[in-house]
């Protein structure tokens, strides 16, 4: 498994958000990220599949080189809970920003196409709030993880649109702090 800080670089994680549910030649992938540097992106992607992070799907000739198609191996591309509970709180705060900072830039580059319409494209951001035992919350992040990874496998075409989902699990303070199954009284 990598490291968070391998994963979490700011390049190689908006390589990753631009692979996930597609398979993409290094090529397409500069055409998606033109302000990554070709030598930049080169040397990203050789890392993502060294590190067993990205896989090669296919190879054809091109001009007297190979052209490579790529694709996440999503087992792969977690920080897994071993990594994360040996994260300091900066390391978090760090990995938090970068993680934002890529689904904002994901979102900027969705508004800047000309025929943007959130409402009509189905953009939904939200937040709410459940009150749930250890056990509960245990159980929804397992629902969210299986209905996402039952939709994964599915594959561009027939009128499929491609959506990046994002989800953030933040608790409101911490176990055992002022009684945690009581709502604060501000």
């Amino acid at each position: 498994m990598a490291t968070a800080n391998f994963l979490l670089h700011p390049v190689r994680l908006r390589i990753l958000q631009t692979l996930l549910g597609a398979e993409l030649t290094t090529a397409q992938l500069r055409e998606r990220l033109p302000d990554v540097s070709p030598a930049t992106m080169y040397r990203h992607v050789a890392a993502l599949t060294q590190a067993g992070i990205l896989e090669v799907v296919r190879e054809r000739p091109v001009r007297g080189t190979v052209e490579r198609s790529y694709r996440v191996r999503q087992g792969k591309a977690l920080v897994d809970a071993d990594a994360r509970t040996t994260m300091t709180k900066d390391d978090h705060r760090q990995a938090f920003t970068v993680f934002t900072g890529a689904l904002m830039a994901d979102f900027d580059r969705y508004l800047s196409h000309d025929d943007a319409e959130p409402a009509r494209d189905g953009v939904l951001y939200r937040q709410g709030a459940v009150w749930a035992t250890e056990e509960e919350y245990a159980a929804l992040v397992e629902e969210f993880t299986a209905a996402v990874a039952r939709r994964t496998h599915t594959t561009p075409g027939d009128g499929r649109t491609r959506h990046v989902l994002s989800l953030v699990l933040v608790p409101d303070k911490p176990r055992g702090v002022g009684g945690s199954d009581q709502p604060d009284s501000d």
